[in-house]
């Protein structure tokens, strides 16, 4: 369109000019800015009408029309060409003939789900849940839980260290490590306030294990802790017994068998019927017929001195124990590197879910 002699309106062919290079977003945005009806440029045009004598409006009025058009076609066209290209763009290239893919749908990993479940079992048992740090001093790691200076769990072959200096300060002292257990959760409930405690203490812990078919470098664990007046061994045994069960089944057979934890005295490992075999011997459970489900035992009375408990008035139980082991047992897996392995087709029949 060529110039009109009048400047409101020759302000707006440049724009008429630039229309076939918009992209998609500014060409809806043009539209609006020159024809709307409110704030549009062609309409605040048209607002000098009034001003001028009955000729030239005449001519200023029909040369507003035909600027209009030209806006109205110029950006219709400009569309049009976006409707072509995307049009071809979007034409699926595919054999229909081929079946359709199902849709993998999120669910929890097998570790994570029973984890949820064994807290919930303490949760019924009147047990909160307290959490801490991954990184943890050797005071709370080791110290404060009766290890000894030379025990071989302080090892660089079996701890992961963060730091080798000392890091000052009281109860704190001692290089800073990746927690190889959740107990120093147990230490900080306990300097935290005075008895009864009877929490579970789920997170990540991490040991310098080799990765084979029962160890892993990182995984999850559960431990639980209760103190109070009165409190003896056959607590611990009665509901650890009643856990096994409520996990696995009313009639799964469980033995406690003596052991050793410097944290606990006495001290004893809850087996249960291996729930692979039940009891017939296979490679998960070394041809036994039980499979070691948790540690547990008394509460050393050194361990409640160190956090400021009084181990003659108190007593206490706490244990611990691997959900992912759990979990062995509760789908049959023969290998726990499989939970972990991040193979889909397995977790998929883990979750119960069913699609491709």
């Amino acid at each position: 369109m060529d110039a009109t002699g009048y400047p409101a309106l020759d302000a707006l062919l440049p724009r008429l000019a630039a229309v076939p290079g918009l992209d998609a977003g500014a060409l809806a945005d043009e539209r609006i800015a020159v024809l709307g009806r409110k704030q549009g440029a062609l309409t605040a045009a048209l607002k000098s009408l009034p001003g001028l004598t009955p000729e030239e409006r005449k001519r200023f009025g029909a040369l507003a029309n035909q600027l209009k058009q030209a806006f109205e076609e110029a950006l219709s066209a400009r569309e049009a060409e976006f409707g072509a290209h995307a049009g071809k763009a979007g034409a699926p290239e595919v054999d229909l003939s081929m079946p359709g893919r199902g849709r993998w749908i999120g669910a929890l990993h097998p570790v994570t789900r029973v984890l949820d479940e064994m807290v919930a079992v303490f949760r019924e048992l009147g047990f909160a849940v307290a959490v801490g740090p991954e990184a943890e001093t050797e005071w709370y790691n080791f110290g404060a839980l009766n290890f000894p200076a030379d025990h071989p769990a302080m090892d660089l072959h079996d701890t992961l260290y963060l730091t080798d200096g000392r890091t000052g300060g009281q109860e704190g002292e001692g290089r800073v490590l990746l927690r190889t257990h959740t107990s120093p959760v147990q230490i900080r409930v306990m300097q935290s306030g005075p008895p009864p405690y009877r929490v579970v203490i789920p997170g990540m812990v991490y040991r310098n294990d080799a990765w084979d078919a029962s160890h892993a470098p990182a995984f999850l664990q559960l431990e639980g802790l209760a103190v109070d007046e009165g409190i003896g061994f056959v607590d611990l045994k009665a509901t650890l017994t009643h856990f096994a069960r409520r996990m696995f089944s009313a009639a799964t057979k469980v033995r406690f068998r003596p052991s050793y934890f410097p944290f606990t005295e006495p001290s004893a490992e809850l087996d249960v019927e291996c729930q692979i075999c039940h009891g017939g011997g296979c490679a998960a459970c070394k041809q036994t017929g039980w499979m070691e489900l948790l540690g547990c035992g008394m509460v050393h009375p050194r361990v409640l001195e160190n956090c400021g408990v009084d181990a003659e008035r108190y007593t206490g139980w706490a244990f611990g124990m691997g959900p992912g082991r759990t979990a062995q047992q509760r789908f049959g897996i023969p290998d726990i590197r499989l939970e972990y392995g991040g193979d889909m087709r397995f977790l998929r029949q883990l979750a119960g879910n069913s699609a491709a």
